[in-house]
């Protein structure tokens, strides 16, 4: 897995699909939310050839949650393809040892 920062590195432009749109809306998220994840993220990976994956955990009252950032860096700009937050975090997270 490479370093999370190598992967924000990579973005210079982002946009947001029609999609993603669609689905934060659909979904209650926010664009600050999910371009702090897009920019910060605490975890980031491919989850295929030229898509991301890039996540982090955040708290919502006294409930812990974990907003996945899906996006195509594979073109530029960089495509923001969906986003949803999840409260499985044991299921997505990756443990680094």
């Amino acid at each position: 897995m490479e370093d999370r920062e190598d992967f924000s590195k990579k973005i210079q432009d982002l946009i947001f699909t029609n999609h993603a749109i669609f689905e934060m809306r659909r979904r209650g998220l926010n664009r600050k939310d999910v371009m702090r994840i897009a920019s910060r993220p605490q975890q980031a990976f491919e989850v295929r050839p030229g898509r991301m994956v890039f996540q982090s955990k955040m708290q919502e009252g006294d409930k812990e949650f974990l907003l996945r950032v899906f996006i195509d860096v594979d073109r530029n700009p960089a495509e923001i393809v969906t986003a949803y937050k999840t409260s499985k975090i044991n299921k997505y997270w990756r443990n680094t040892t």
